[in-house]
């Protein structure tokens, strides 16, 4: 099997073209290993699509299989472009949330960075936790998978690699859900950390992001139509989202190297 290790913002994945094989979970497991592995948050299948111009499938780092990534569905652009799929530079990418849309910049003949409309953003009312008897609150968000977004005062400080996988099962969020840790540091610019669900700790989760922004435009930290900028620990995204909850997010994607698993 030949794949490519890519990365959006350290939020890293290997890419497979080709269908999907049955035991999809135990491959993924494998290769994700930091130590026995390649190392990497999963694994990204990339597919001819009968709906839209590919189909991207996502395995995370336990097997288990995940809706939509930011981060990865901007590796996808880059993958088919760089490689010769398409001549392409605004692309649909179908996935488990949906169809999205891809328009992508490229420098020299590469896609250097992915701008995608990720459809929309719903906050809903805050749920409170009882974490180890601490109450606390949450703001739920579905970005095409479900998130939970705490508002933190000092981020750097936020034991996450604790509290995230406990959020993550918690009964009120029966299937999981993605955890984002967020700092407000101004209008239009927000600090995040992020427990992903299935994968633990990334550097970086766009729908994530995403929803960190819509969570703070209901507060009324941030504000619609006014680019955000999302600083989580392997970079910075730019999310705007409207009125009607339409969000677009902005950002790199890197090709690390190619590989093959004999």
């Amino acid at each position: 099997m030949h794949f490519t290790k890519m990365h959006g913002l350290g939020n890293d994945y290997l890419y497979v073209y080709g269908e999907v094989p049955e035991n999809i979970a135990e491959i993924s497991r494998r290769l994700s290993d930091r130590h026995f592995g390649v190392g990497s948050d999963g694994m990204i299948y990339i597919s001819p699509s009968t709906q839209a111009d590919f189909k991207m499938r996502i395995f995370n780092a336990d097997g288990s299989e995940g809706m939509m990534c930011g981060n990865g569905i901007r590796c996808v652009g880059k993958y088919v472009y760089d490689k010769g799929y398409t001549d392409k530079t605004n692309l649909t990418i179908e996935t488990l949330s949906g169809i999205k849309t891809l328009r992508m910049q490229v420098l020299r003949g590469k896609v250097k960075e992915v701008t995608v409309d990720m459809g929309t953003a719903e906050a809903g009312k805050d749920i409170k936790l009882n974490l180890n008897g601490t109450k606390v609150f949450c703001t739920p968000v579905s970005v095409g998978n479900p998130h939970a977004v705490l508002f933190v005062d000092a981020i750097e400080e936020v034991p996450v690699a604790e509290l995230g996988p406990v959020i993550e099962k918690d009964a009120v969020f029966p299937g999981g859900v993605n955890v984002e840790f967020v700092q407000v540091l101004s209008e239009q610019e927000l600090r995040m950390r992020v427990w992903e669900r299935g994968s633990g700790i990334t550097m970086a989760c766009g729908t994530g992001a995403c929803a960190a922004v819509a969570a703070s435009i209901q507060k009324e930290y941030c504000h619609f139509r006014t680019p955000v900028s999302v600083r989580l620990d392997g970079g910075v995204l730019e999310i705007q989202i409207t009125k009607d909850h339409s969000v677009t997010m902005s950002g790199p994607a890197e090709t690390v190297f190619e590989g093959d698993v004999l």
